[in-house]
């Protein structure tokens, strides 16, 4: 049996192979600004966030609070059931009224020498003793409502309507909606060139766009495993798009180049000394000469 073989042309080939390479070094992802080994990474917070957390034992009653919502520096978040609070604010407030006009009748009988001093100072005391408890119970009648210490956002609801509650355990968190800053780790190597005030530039992620910042403080103490140190910028406009928690690099502008000396070029009028200097610039060995003699300035820039 004779076996056939098909001849192609040598450039078909060549476009053969070309192709079925191209397709085998396609990378699977483009790359991103992440992917570049001098890229630092970056961490949008904002300026102020907390966690409100319970003040006193009790049950809360509705909410109507949803995730993200806007609040106002001191609205109203939740409030408790504060019956129990209530009453003994009242009764506080009846013992101090008590304590007064016992006071108030020991000074009479005083003035009548019918009382000594001794009763009125008892009678001093047991007013500020019912004093000192009705500023505690009006305290504790505070903690029954829960209201916003900034203006902020809701990030997080960890109870629901009508939940019995403890002291400590946590109710909402609260970030606040004023310009975000900008937390990053930069190499200890790079400290001597950093200073506050440092121009950078933000690239998001999540947007894909770069944003103006500058340096506005530095860590005091370097990471002695990591090498780095941590640094804060601000963001030199607010942005609405931009919220807590997204992230992106950060690139620095290049050092700025030392200025070249200048050529120094010596005249014929001027001394040997000066052909000297240049001669010694082109890397030679040169002897003084004479005022006499012709410098060499012209040979040197000649390449000779």
């Amino acid at each position: 049996m004779r076996l056939h073989t098909l001849k192609f042309p040598l450039s078909a080939a060549l476009i053969f192979s070309a192709t079925t390479l191209g397709y085998a070094a396609r990378p699977t992802s483009v790359a991103t600004g992440s992917d570049e080994p001098s890229a630092i990474r970056v961490l949008l917070a904002a300026q102020l966030e907390t966690t409100l957390s319970s003040q006193m034992n009790g049950t809360l009653g509705p909410l109507h609070l949803t995730l993200g919502q806007k609040v106002s520096q001191h609205a109203l978040l939740a409030q408790l059931s504060c019956g129990e609070v209530s009453s003994r604010a009242k009764v506080a407030r009846a013992e101090l009224k008590m304590a007064r006009q016992n006071l108030s009748a020991k000074e009479s009988l005083r003035k009548l020498d019918a009382a000594g001093d001794i009763e009125v100072a008892n009678a001093t005391t047991e007013v500020e003793k019912a004093s000192g408890a009705l500023a505690l119970a009006n305290t504790q009648l505070g903690y029954c409502h829960v209201a916003a210490p900034f203006s902020a956002h809701v990030a997080k609801i960890y109870v629901k309507p009508y939940q019995s509650v403890s002291v400590g355990m946590p109710l909402f968190d609260l970030v606040s909606d004023g310009p975000l800053k900008v937390r990053l780790n930069v190499p200890s190597t790079q400290l001597k060139a950093l200073k506050a005030g440092a121009p950078l530039a933000i690239t998001i992620h999540e947007t894909g766009h770069t944003y103006p910042a500058h340096v506005s403080a530095i860590n005091a103490r370097v990471d002695a495993v990591a090498q780095t140190v941590e640094l804060e910028a601000q963001l030199d406009r607010a942005d609405p798009e931009l919220i807590a928690g997204m992230t992106g690099i950060a690139r620095f502008p290049p050092p700025p180049r030392p200025p070249r000396p200048p050529l120094y070029l010596p005249l014929r009028h001027e001394p040997a000394a000066a052909c000297a200097r240049l001669d010694r610039h082109a890397g030679r060995t040169a002897r003084p000469r004479a005022h006499s003699e012709q410098p060499r300035s012209a040979r040197v820039l000649d390449g000779q």
